[in-house]
């Protein structure tokens, strides 16, 4: 019988705080056990195993992401932000959940797969970003989605592994890569 309290969702919100204590650091269900006060065979009651609730963590972080480049570029439509405004935004709000939750962004898998809910999360921090980089089409569409990524994913990855040790301002160097980038 599965224990009061415990569900999915609730194993989720333990592995991201172990994500956010170890920072990062591949999870464990014995660690998510103990969080819970249980034995590991009792997670099992509420996941399959290991690797549906590494899916199903992954889901809900690409989930927060997409919420927050949501947020950033606004609700398509009127007022949402567009051209070079749009990648500035997607850019710069990428970046800022990228620092503000460290763990759980070196976490998120690289090729999201093998899961529906974790594809479908992932499908929409795509759209989104191709919402950044809209008026682009075809192939010209892809490699725009591409430098986007490459930007947002590979600066905030060199960010965070303390690969900016130069004394020169990072959020500059950032202001100045979007600039490059955008042409403006």
């Amino acid at each position: 019988m599965p224990r009061a309290g415990l569900s999915p969702a609730a194993l989720v919100e333990l592995a991201l705080a172990e994500l956010d204590a170890t920072d990062g650091a591949p999870l464990a269900l014995g660690a998510i056990a103990s969080r819970a006060g249980v034995k590991t065979p009792s997670i099992y009651k509420h996941v399959a195993g290991l690797p549906e609730l590494e899916a199903l963590v992954a889901a809900r972080i690409y989930r927060e992401l997409g919420d927050a480049l949501e947020a950033a570029l606004g609700a398509p439509g009127a007022g949402a932000a567009r051209g070079p405004d749009a990648v500035r935004a997607f850019l710069r709000a990428y970046r800022s959940f990228a620092i503000a939750h460290p763990g759980r962004y070196r976490w998120l898998p690289v090729q999201p797969g093998g899961h529906p809910e974790l594809e479908a999360e992932a499908a929409r921090v795509l759209a989104i970003a191709g919402r950044a980089v809209e008026g682009a089409s075809g192939e010209a569409a892809i490699h725009a989605l591409r430098g986007l990524r490459a930007v947002a994913h590979g600066f905030a990855t060199l960010e965070a592994a303390g690969g900016f040790g130069m004394p020169a301002d990072v959020d500059a160097s950032y202001e100045q890569l979007i600039e490059r980038l955008v042409g403006d």
